[in-house]
């Protein structure tokens, strides 16, 4: 379960050595945070994107895997490892700058169109 590495590395970059301090930090109980690490309960999205921030590790990435983890169906948690699979083979960092380059490249197209209207 990739949550798991992520608690871990969290709990490394902040040196702590229960998971008791993640939980404090994220606002929720020990109990919660146990049935997390054994899968019978999930990080919000902003959990995730927390922990993500705090890890220095790519937030698209920890989403995605983040609904990996949640595939109820067989047939769903196939699709999911298919897509991390696809996702993994040609890094992560291609899919990031893939999303950046097209916000940049729309930011720039409504600069020149206000130019243009001026």
């Amino acid at each position: 379960m990739y949550i798991n590495k992520l608690l871990d590395a969290y709990k490394q970059a902040k040196n702590y050595i229960q998971d008791k301090q993640i939980a404090a930090d994220l606002g929720i109980d020990g109990a919660k945070l146990s049935r997390i690490r054994k899968g019978d309960r999930y990080l919000t999205e902003n959990e995730v994107i927390f922990l993500a921030e705090h890890t220095k590790t790519d937030i698209h990435e920890a989403l995605i895997y983040l609904a990996a983890d949640k595939a109820k169906t067989y047939k769903a948690q196939q699709a999911w490892q298919d897509i991390t699979a696809k996702l993994s083979s040609q890094g992560f960092e291609r899919l990031s700058l893939g999303i950046t380059g097209f916000m940049a490249f729309g930011i720039g197209i409504r600069q020149c169109a206000l130019c243009i209207l001026c």
